[in-house]
């Protein structure tokens, strides 16, 4: 299935010269709910895979860049939610606002397009890049962003000293020693199956919860970037099971807001576009070290959830501004236009044009 060009048109709109608004509704702005990190972060990585970006692109990675280089504390944790009057409403911490942060920082590092760019996000990421969290998810979204520094400049760079030691660290948290089984291609339609035993449940958590993807993900980053072969073959294999798991019928059905656990039944609603747009993430990085059909076939499902081959048969968006719906709901999407949601069909559609899966 062919995806549309990604536009930027909504995202443009819910941003203002301090950052994205966080919440929408339908496609109007609510400014009395603030910005957060987790978003700006998101913000900087899309805008940073940009080949040819346009004036409009370019405010936008600024826009990001400053908030999130802002969020910063001097010792390299992170402030996760500012008000509309740019007052910061927490602590900061190494929570996944950090590990987003590094995400988006190192993307910028390692991808943009304009070296000034290039050099404050850098600086950004090495500050960064000194804490360490205990959280699984954040440290799977910093090595994100740290395997783009290292792939910006391989061959052992003495400067991407940080970044390394930084995916050393994710790598030696994610790695679980679980046995690799084999990948089958097309095995998604078996997918309850192994529900159906709690012994089938190869999930290194006892439910699935959010973003799940990022997990084998960055197992996969890691292991490319620091020669784990063991550790990016674990990762492939987890998320050759994720994908199975979350696909029923050929179509994705992916894990709701409350979760999934072994033998809960689906469909289940409320299903969320991030999940979808890790799920698009994973699959276009395994495709990109495999060269394996399977995982362009995943993400061409994460750009079909969106177009409409869902559990709902339900279109997640304006295709025409590039609005991402909020959630999926049995008797359709929620309709309104959130940061989130947007940025997850943008950063889909961005990988479908990479992999060729564009309509001409």
């Amino acid at each position: 299935m062919s995806a549309p060009q990604p536009s930027f048109a909504h995202l443009a709109h819910l941003t203002d010269e301090h950052g994205t608004f966080e919440h929408a509704l339908h496609a109007t702005p609510r400014p009395e709910h603030g910005y957060c990190t987790d978003d700006m972060a998101r913000v900087l990585v899309v805008t940073s895979r940009e080949p040819d970006p346009d004036a409009e692109i370019d405010r936008l990675s600024a826009t990001a860049l400053r908030f999130v280089l802002d969020a910063q504390t001097r010792t390299g944790s992170c402030h996760n939610r500012l008000d509309r009057l740019g007052n910061w409403q927490d602590r900061p911490s190494v929570d996944d606002c950090w590990g987003r942060s590094l995400w988006g920082l190192g993307t910028a590092a390692g991808r943009h397009p304009d070296p000034r760019v290039r050099a404050a996000a850098r600086a950004g990421f090495d500050r960064g890049a000194l804490r360490r969290s205990p959280w699984p998810r954040s440290m799977a979204f910093a090595a994100l962003g740290a395997a783009e520094v290292v792939a910006a400049h391989p061959g052992g760079d003495p400067a991407n000293a940080h970044a390394r030691a930084l995916l050393l660290g994710a790598a030696d948290l994610l790695e679980t020693g679980a046995p690799i089984e084999p990948i089958e291609p097309d095995g998604a339609d078996r997918a309850d199956q192994a529900d159906q035993a709690h012994e089938g449940w190869r999930w290194p958590e006892p439910r699935l919860t959010y973003a799940n993807a990022v997990l084998p993900e960055a197992m996969i980053a890691a292991g490319t970037a620091l020669h784990r072969h063991r550790l990016r073959d674990e990762g492939l294999a987890l998320l050759g099971w994720l994908l199975d798991h979350e696909t029923v019928d050929g179509r994705l059905s992916v894990t709701p807001v409350g979760g999934r656990g072994p033998g809960d039944p689906r469909p289940a609603f409320d299903q969320q576009p991030i999940e979808v747009a890790a799920l698009a993430d994973a699959c276009a990085r395994a495709a990109t070290i495999t060269g394996d059909d399977r995982w362009l076939r995943g993400v061409d499902r994460a750009v079909a959830w969106f177009t409409g081959d869902n559990d709902a048969g339900a279109v997640m968006g304006d295709l025409a501004t590039g609005g991402g719906y909020d959630g999926l709901e049995a008797d359709g999407p929620n309709r309104n236009q959130g940061a989130e949601s947007t940025l997850a069909l943008l950063s889909t559609f961005q990988h479908a044009r990479a992999m060729a899966l564009v309509a001409p």
